[in-house]
């Protein structure tokens, strides 16, 4: 599939969000050290998902929300769990790093990646829905970037 001004404008911002969340304009506030301890735990673990998925890809891996022409489908490993566990990573990471500084500052990037990625991954979506047949049926069955628990 060919990549669009949409897949680049996509990834420019995406980066820029990643380059503000680096610096913290605000003074951080006081939050109990358990907190702290949680979020260090939290962004390991994303860190951890974000990276074991990166070599999950393999050659499907690529920063734009257009698959690749030889892309496959990938349903196993974390994609058993989530549509786009590399979002997840990040999100689960740039939301405990936040924690673990006490910033509210990054906490509101961390929600502005939210937003993005979610947009991001409905544009990525469409292309997929495209490319795959079975990517309709993957979709009801796993959630985007957690877990769909049974209601």
């Amino acid at each position: 599939m060919r990549k669009t001004s949409k897949d680049y404008i996509f990834v420019v911002i995406q980066f820029l969000l990643f380059g503000v969340y680096a610096f913290d304009f605000f003074q951080p506030i006081e939050i109990p050290k358990f907190l702290a301890t949680f979020g260090m735990v939290f962004a390991f673990i994303g860190f951890m998902i974000a990276l074991l998925t990166v070599f999950e890809l393999k050659s499907n891996l690529t920063v734009f929300p257009t698959p690749t022409e030889k892309a496959e489908l990938l349903t196993n490993g974390f994609f058993r769990y989530s549509r786009h566990p590399i979002y997840t990573g990040i999100l689960m990471f740039a939301f405990g790093f936040a924690l673990y500084k006490y910033s509210i500052y990054k906490l509101l990037i961390t929600g502005l990646l939210f937003i993005w990625f979610y947009l991001k991954s409905t544009y990525e979506e469409k292309q997929l829905a495209q490319k795959f047949n079975a990517y309709r049926e993957y979709q009801e069955k796993v959630g985007r970037f957690f877990p769909k628990l049974p209601l």
